[in-house]
Order: structure tokens, then sequence, then C-alpha cells
């Protein structure tokens, strides 16, 4: 028996992911182990949770990922921790269509309960109606506790906390507004570079968390049974494979699953696009996703990698391109003010970043029967039409057949889209050496 549980609000920019940074930091500073979960295919907030907690976020997303493989990651991570903590996406029942892939989905298969954040700055007794509401949609769903958000007078906390005892929750506290412990908001990391002290942050709020929400509480009204697991053995190696992993500040956006997957095809190494002159061999390289476009200069500047890039693409070898690492492939990737940087000229493409426009979502990818599942999430668009294989279809969540491009060649697989492929290296496998 342990705590465990999934912190959820009504609606995106309520403060779950700062309530969410301040009980991990709080837990940790008691002395127990957390481990943190993040709902959804966000590489952000587990960076975070990550700092927070001292123990490495992981994503569980019901849309790219099946029921056991979750089970397996939830049970496996948390085996060991003392306390587990998830973070919720966007609104409880929101999902990819309707509640599908939700917040709430999540709860349920995993049969944890879930803490409400309200965001309750201009609301009073009708908070009431609010968490009813929320309690009563989902049968089986265990709503049990609330944190009131931005209230700033224990008065005003006073009519909150009779709302929510009058339908049957918790009422854990509540948060005064203090602004030096929001995260400011980002385009996909643009606000989390150095710049933002992200320790401090994270300091500030575990003291504020600790000082107005009941954590002993907390904790008590949450422990359930986390069921056993048999951690799996590390997978052989099934031969001497070397797959080679870009990671910098240029690309970074990796699941940790997605490198345990890997690693049953060869021994995983890093190189750095950014700071390397030397590529070394592989069987594999893994361009990821990540922040390109604010490393433009840098990235052109490393010409001897980028041959060497291209050298090794014109002998055979092996490439798997997600986002960012497919604009690096391209001819050029252009700046927000139109200036052109050559990239490595692998794919006859180019892409910029003048007049951004978020993409986003699930996607369904079928190349030759092979199906791989992943997200969309990118401002910078192709410069230009670009031509691509027809024969391969691409879904959205509401299985609506779109026209979105993917590059696949005997040896190059590379798309807008961010794979998740930690219980699916095998598509990869067939995709990429037949």
């Amino acid at each position: 028996m342990k705590p465990q549980f999934l912190i959820a609000a009504p609606h995106s920019g309520a403060g779950k992911t700062t309530v969410t940074l301040g009980i991990l930091r709080a837990l940790k500073n008691k002395g127990l182990h957390v481990q943190p979960y993040k709902c959804g295919p966000d590489y952000l907030d587990p960076r975070l949770h990550t700092i927070a907690s001292g123990a490495q976020s992981i994503n569980l997303d019901r849309f790219m990922m099946d029921d056991e493989h979750i089970n397996h990651l939830y049970t496996s991570y948390g085996s060991e921790a003392d306390v587990l903590v998830t973070e919720g996406v966007m609104g409880l029942f929101d999902g990819a269509v309707k509640m599908e892939g939700s917040s709430a989905e999540l709860a349920l298969l995993l049969q944890i309960p879930v803490i409400l954040v309200i965001n309750a700055k201009a609301m009073a007794y009708s908070a009431a109606a609010l968490l009813l509401g929320f309690k009563m949609l989902i049968p089986g769903l265990n709503i049990t506790g609330v944190i009131f958000n931005f209230v700033e007078h224990e008065s005003h906390y006073k009519i909150l906390k009779e709302a929510a005892e009058d339908v049957g929750l918790v009422p854990l506290g509540f948060l005064p507004n203090r602004a030096d412990i929001q995260i400011p908001s980002r385009h996909l990391g643009l606000k989390t570079g150095v710049e933002i002290d992200h320790e401090g942050i994270i300091e500030r709020a575990a003291s504020h968390i600790e000082k107005y929400i009941d954590l002993d509480q907390l904790l008590h009204m949450t422990t359930n049974t986390l069921s056993p697991v048999n951690l799996p053995k590390q997978a052989p190696l099934k031969n001497s494979r070397k797959i080679l992993v870009a990671r910098d500040e240029a690309f970074n956006f990796i699941y940790p699953q997605s490198i345990t997957a890997l690693s049953a095809l060869g021994e995983v190494s890093y190189f750095s696009p950014l700071n390397d002159t030397i590529l070394p061999p592989a069987d594999l390289v893994y361009l990821p996703g990540g922040y390109p476009e604010l490393h433009l200069e840098a990235l052109a500047a490393n010409k001897i990698l980028l041959d060497q890039l291209v050298s090794y693409e014109k002998k055979g070898g092996r490439i798997l391109a997600e986002c960012g690492g497919m604009m690096y492939l391209g001819n050029y990737i252009a700046d927000e003010n139109g200036r052109e940087f050559p990239m490595a000229g692998i794919l006859n493409i180019a892409t910029g970043m003048q007049q951004k426009k978020l993409s986003l979502g699930y996607k369904r990818v079928n190349i030759e029967g092979i199906e791989l599942k992943g997200h969309e999430f990118h401002y910078s668009k192709f410069i230009g039409t670009p031509v691509t294989d027809t024969e391969i279809q691409v879904w959205n969540a509401r299985n609506e057949l779109l026209q979105l491009p993917v590059f696949r060649t005997k040896n190059i697989l590379a798309s807008y889209f961010h794979f998740y492929f930690g219980d699916n290296i095998q598509a990869i496998e067939k995709l990429l050496f037949g």
C-alpha cells in the first residue's frame, strides 16, 4: 500500500503543473522517494518533474500506448517508490476525441484517486456545482480531494471549503497567488532555457505547498494498492548494431522508453550535432525533435558534421528523423526573419519559422501495413510543397485520413511526427532494417 494519485483540473491554466512540481519537491524534502508521471505526450513537464523529484518522469499516453504497456510502466517505475504522482493533461475529461486519452481515462485504467486543482479566484459557493458535476459525470472515477488555487484570504477559502464538503470532497487547502512560482508560458520550449531558474521556482513552490496544503492528509487519503510487477530482464542485443542518437540543446525530445526499445536493436550511444565534429560509426542514426530553430547558426556552422552525415546517408546509412530532426535533414531552415541557414540537404525540403502557426495532434501512420503512432507539435512549416510517398497513409485521432508528408526511402524515415515506439520497436526494425 502506498500513496498514489493524479493531479487534474477542470481546464488548462488552473495551475496544476505548478501544484504538481510543488508537491513533488515537498514530498522529496520529506525524504520520500517520489515517482512522477505525465499523462499525454508532453516532453516539457516531465523534465520539470524530474528536476523536482530527482526521479525520471514517465509519459503515460492511452493513444500512443496500449493498456498493458501503460500498466507495466506505471508499476515497474513505481515499484520502489514511496509515492506515485501523475500530472494530468488539459482538463480532466479532455481527450483526443471526447474523453478518449484523457486524464480521467488514465485514472480509471490505473484505478487511482484524482485530486482536482481549481482556479477559484472569482468563485465562491458555485464551486459546489462545478465539483459535483465533475464528481458525478463518470461512475467509478474516484475524485477524492480538491486544492483551491489563487485564493487570497481565509474567509474566501471558508466558503470554498464548505462547497467541497457539501458535495463529499475533501478540501486539502488553498494557495494564494504567488508570481515568483509561475513558470512562463512557452512555445514548446522557448522559455525553458537556462535563463529560467527552475530550481528556485520549484523550491519556492514546495515551500508554498508546505505552508498551505495538508500533505499528510493527502498521503493518507490516497494510499492505495500497487499491483506487484516482475521487472523484465534487459532484452538481449540481437546483434552488434550501433545505434547513434542525437542529444543536445537542439535535439532532445526523447522518450526514455524509446531509448530502452532501441537498445534491443543494438548498442545505444549519443552525439551532438551542435558540438561534435566527428560522426561516430553507426548502423542507425536517430535524430529526434527539439529546438533546432534556436541554434540555426551553430548547426549550419558545423559543416564538418553535416558533410559526414551526408556521406553516411549516401553509403546507405539508416536515419530515423522526427520533427526538428527532419528539418535538420532538409536543404535549409529559415528563421523568423526569413534568413536561410543551410542544413544537410539529404531531403529535398526546406522549413521555416516565418508566420508561425501551431500544428498539433495525435497521428497514426501506416507504411506498407506497418503502423506507428505518435503526435505532431510544431510551429515551423514547409516552404513550398514537398514531394512525398503517396502510398503512406496518415490519420488523426478521429480516424480522418490526412494529406501530411512522410518521407520514406530504403534507409530513411522522416516526418514532422514524434513517434512513440517504446512498445513497438519491431515497426522501426522492419521499416529501416527490412
